[in-house]
């Protein structure tokens, strides 16, 4: 469809001999904003770096604009713009002069330059700095300023690597705000590790675990697919060894349970456990009845919805990282 931007198809990668990227098919369309989350080693580099043709596949395929990323890297680099997680400027510059640079070494001339670098200036709120030199401005600053040149070229997609890592909360309102409204009318790829910027910036969230798509949904969709509530038991330690154990096994055993993880209690004497149920059902009566039954010292018992976070874990632990689960 001529709405899609970037299209993958079966990318895999091997570094000596090993397997980083295994069969990844993705597409992104134009005007969605999409966060591209993985743990460490999970792959999501490997693909970011393949998209904007700093390395080739070992397998498989891919477009971007339509352009293929082997036959036609210089068409995929000319409708990308690119801010990496260290945003590559020259502290030495004045702002206005490192943007008249890079859109010169963009191909824009002439008066163009000019042009180019007011509208970006304004789409980036960099008009009470452009003429002060990089090094003066603060991290929020400096990351406008990797925006603004990102932009300048006038590229379809944009492709943000941690964009704010560094930031203070009110800077990196600022920026997650700014890339809300750069995506109104361009397709955006974010990649990064703060969950909760995604639930706010992200129309659609792809995550990657082991090499492989394990999740392609919306914020709220990843939520309902993982249950929308959980159950979060507490009782107090007794002395065998294997209490725990023995706890996280009567628990996984109650009717409707789906499984059942041992998480931080906060307390030296006290066992925490997340109960995740198979549909949506309150699990509360029938871990209260069972603690009693047993003998639990119950210390605490509530029903929560899961952010995406908890989602994110399960999906990337291995019990919930399974191949197709991309929708």
């Amino acid at each position: 469809m001529n709405d899609v931007m970037i299209e993958a198809d079966g990318l895999s990668k091997r570094y000596d001999g090993v397997l980083a990227l295994d069969k990844v098919s993705m597409q992104v369309r134009q005007g969605e904003v999409l966060g591209f989350l993985g743990p460490n080693g999970a792959g999501k580099s490997t693909t970011m770096k393949i998209l904007t043709c700093f390395t080739s596949p070992t397998e498989g395929s891919a477009k971007v604009n339509g352009c293929d990323i082997v036959t036609d890297s210089l068409g995929v680099r000319s409708a990308i713009g690119y801010l990496p997680e260290s945003t590559a400027l020259y502290h030495d510059m004045l702002v206005l002069e490192y943007l008249e640079f890079v859109a010169e070494m963009r191909g824009i001339v002439g008066e163009d330059v000019r042009k180019r670098v007011k509208v970006v200036v304004e789409e980036t709120g960099l008009g009470d700095v452009i003429s002060k030199e990089v090094r003066t401005l603060s991290k929020g600053y400096k990351q406008r300023v990797g925006l603004a040149q990102a932009l300048v070229h006038e590229p379809p997609i944009l492709i943000l690597d941690e964009p704010m890592s560094g930031l203070d909360p009110n800077q990196a309102v600022e920026i997650r705000d700014l890339i809300k409204d750069i995506g109104r009318q361009r397709t955006v790829i974010l990649s990064t590790h703060n969950l909760a910027e995604v639930q706010v910036a992200c129309n659609r969230v792809l995550i990657i675990s082991k090499g492989r798509i394990v999740a392609d949904d919306t914020p709220d969709g990843l939520r309902d697919r993982a249950g929308k509530s959980r159950c979060v038991v507490t009782v107090q330690k007794q002395g065998s060894e294997g209490f725990a154990k023995q706890c996280e096994a009567a628990f996984a055993g109650i009717a409707g349970v789906d499984r059942v993880r041992a998480i931080d209690s906060g307390s030296e004497a006290e066992l925490s456990f997340e109960i995740l149920p198979k549909g949506d059902d309150d699990l509360r009566p029938a871990a209260f009845k069972l603690a009693v039954d047993k003998s639990y010292t119950l210390v605490g018992l509530r029903r929560e919805g899961q952010n995406l976070e908890q989602v994110f874990r399960e999906l990337t632990t291995g019990e919930g990282a399974t191949e197709g689960a991309a929708s």
